[in-house]
């Protein structure tokens, strides 16, 4: 029985091929998070997308010095932006951080 060894030139055209998926599902997505109806807001979720695609890229083992550096700058920003979008929790008083933690059983005692 023979085992039928892989081409490493097959196996390279795949990444590379994987590479430009990579890229071009990255394109698309940037250009749907500009692509919105007036007024709308931007998509905190499609941000993060896109933020994922661009550090998957720059971790790639192959992939060029330029487009790593490139990513990983974009990455950085595109972290920033998803944390100014996402909603901010509602500041509580510390009254009423000591009145929430109070446990549900102990509520109906005192009342």
């Amino acid at each position: 029985m023979t085992i039928p060894f892989a081409d490493p030139a097959l196996a390279s055209a795949a990444a590379r091929s994987q590479d430009v998926l990579l890229v071009a599902s990255l394109l698309h997505l940037m250009s749907h998070y500009t692509a919105r109806d007036d007024g709308e807001q931007p998509c905190v979720k499609l941000a993060s997308v896109i933020e994922r695609h661009l550090c998957a890229l720059s971790r790639l083992p192959d992939v060029d010095p330029v487009l790593r550096a490139t990513c990983e700058q974009l990455s950085e920003r595109w972290a920033g932006l998803v944390d100014q979008q996402m909603p901010r929790p509602a500041k509580r008083s510390i009254l009423e951080h000591f009145i929430g933690r109070r446990p549900a059983g102990r509520a109906a005692l005192v009342s």
